[in-house]
């Protein structure tokens, strides 16, 4: 039929009458508008086979088109923007793609395809990590499909490579954090009741050197002793730290006297065939981070220790502080959803050794985990870091290649500086102790009774009691004696330490309280906790610290 201008048909499903069957035809006059907006949706409309590159150009993502039978292998999409490759040559063979996946993932992933070729899928995805045009790898996602003759050959396997990087490491992350909340739970669970028994051993150790009979060997052995309990304590601190939950004593300090404070330690350790170079920044205002010193001292001096045992033969350790500005995303270093942009200061710790493989950096922040044999372990090193520093604020990176040697990178948030400290002359005195009087509520039965005798050797009167029941009891038997201090644990059966410290100062608003505690803070309810202000004596502690807190907050 011939149509004139303007004129278009439109047609119907067939419809049956009986026993016959027609088309319906419609002719209608479409006029100029809609005749234009036609035109113009046609000539908008991209051609079917455009739409799979269209949509590859939408998200990014590479296309690579291999032909199974003769090797050649073409990248339609993607192979300058995603990859950084030559974007005027895209073809070569399927020895490309071989070489630059990752060798880790190689053993992995070509028998995987193969599998699937010879299979009767007409699908294959995998993960694997892809080296760019500038020698980095990146981890991608491809998708793929495989076309197939008549008989089932494969023929061609088209696919489609997503970035999947950032989503990489964000799922490592996730597993670490994972990982290290259940190494946290372990850790804490165990603190309170390790922490009761150094606070024992502590103690005793004490009262034994302040024995007259206690001298020459039999006084050697004790502080052994001692010295053991203090290592176990200073174990707990690097478990709870490792678990981020230790309960850090944070001040703001300048970075530079940390490490100035460490360079004794540092020479002593690293040896002399390994020379140390420290680049320490130069600004006026000073480099200030609120951390714990102790901690943050314990991670450069690890790190060193690491660094030496990587130079076996020598080399050169450097030390370097800057101020580094990371307010805009761009700058940022890090993929991680906890990064906060910020002014931060960087201590970057290197050295010329043996560098790492990428197996042994994918597994550097696990707990226990060491390249280095049974006898020199020297605690939990990258983990323990890991935690502290992120207990802190700030984050850690680690950049290494084998035989080019390793570094470690640490930003911890810029804070300003502090007001100048008043000065206060030291008295000289040691810790002195007082006739005034105490009662201790304390359900652990042996760090009851040390506590008992530590203050009792300082003077003080001493009540004790083992929950809050026998507490008023003795407190009405007391014939209204006033009481000076309670020292309370704050976990205890029937009502807790600052329960009954409130329900106490009701009565007695004169009172003054010190807490004990072997727990973390946050296993703790909230009304259970202390506040700010109020006097807290960790446990373990020795007879020193205890003595030197209680006259604190009796005097206060």
């Amino acid at each position: 039929m011939r149509l004139d201008e303007g004129e278009q048909i439109t047609k119907t499903p067939p419809k049956s009458h009986s026993r016959e069957r027609f088309v319906a035809t419609h002719l209608e006059q479409i006029s100029d508008e809609s005749k234009t907006a036609l035109t113009l949706s046609e000539s908008h409309s991209p051609p079917r086979d455009d739409y799979f590159a269209i949509v590859a150009r939408a998200t990014n993502d590479a296309v690579r088109d291999w032909n199974v039978k003769s090797g050649a292998l073409s990248w339609p999409q993607g192979f300058d923007s995603l990859l950084g490759y030559d974007g005027s040559s895209t073809e070569c063979d399927i020895g490309f793609w071989q070489k630059n996946v990752h060798p880790g993932d190689c053993a992995r992933i070509a028998p995987s395809i193969r599998d699937a070729l010879v299979g009767t899928s007409d699908h294959w995805s995998g993960e694997y990590r892809f080296r760019r045009a500038d020698g980095t790898y990146i981890n991608v996602l491809e998708r793929s499909l495989i076309l197939r003759a008549a008989d089932g050959t494969p023929e061609r396997l088209i696919g489609s490579l997503m970035d999947v990087t950032a989503r990489k490491q964000l799922q490592d992350q996730l597993c670490r954090s994972q990982k290290m909340e259940a190494f946290g739970q372990l850790a804490g669970g165990v603190a309170h009741d390790f922490n009761n028994f150094l606070t024992t051993i502590l103690g005793y150790g004490d009262l034994l050197l302040h024995e007259r009979q206690i001298k020459g060997t039999l006084a050697d052995h004790v502080t052994e002793i001692r010295a053991a309990a203090a290592r176990a304590s200073a174990l707990t601190q690097q478990l709870l730290a490792f678990s981020r939950r230790q309960p850090l004593e944070p001040v703001i300090v300048e970075v530079n006297s940390i490490i100035t404070n460490l360079e004794r330690s540092l020479l002593r350790l690293i040896g002399e065939n390994i020379s140390v170079v420290c680049h320490l920044h130069h600004e006026k205002e000073g480099a200030h981070i609120k951390a714990d010193p102790s901690q943050i001292s314990q991670i450069i001096l690890n790190l060193a220790v690491n660094a030496r045992d990587a130079m076996p033969t020598g080399g050169e350790l450097t030390l370097e502080t800057a101020i580094v500005d990371l307010r805009s995303a761009t700058a940022s270093p890090f993929n991680c959803g906890d990064f906060v942009p910020a002014e931060y200061v960087l201590i970057n710790i290197a050295d010329t050794g043996i560098g790492m493989s990428e197996e042994v950096k994918a597994h550097l922040f696990e707990p226990f985990f060491t390249t280095k044999a049974d006898q020199e372990r020297s605690g939990l090193g990258l983990a323990a870091c890991y935690g502290i520093v992120h207990q802190s604020g700030g984050h850690l990176r680690v950049e290494s290649e084998q035989g080019k040697g390793t570094t470690v990178q640490i930003y911890l948030p810029r804070v300003p500086a502090p007001p100048p400290p008043s000065y206060k002359r030291p008295t000289g005195k040691k810790p002195r102790g007082g006739t005034e009087t105490i009662l201790v509520l304390e359900d652990d039965i042996s760090v009851r009774h040390i506590s008992v005798r530590m203050l009792r050797g300082l003077g003080y009167e001493v009540i004790e009691a083992a929950n809050g029941s026998d507490a008023r009891r003795l407190l009405s038997e007391n014939g209204g004696r006033r009481v000076d201090l309670l020292l309370t644990d704050l976990v205890m059966p029937q009502v807790s330490g600052r329960r009954f410290a409130d329900s106490l100062r009701a009565a007695h608003p004169n009172i003054k309280v010190l807490f004990i505690s072997g727990y973390l803070e946050e296993s703790l309810e909230p009304g259970d906790r202390c506040e700010p202000g109020m006097f807290f004596l960790p446990k373990p502690f020795d007879s020193e610290q205890l003595a030197v807190k209680v006259r604190e907050a009796l005097d206060t």
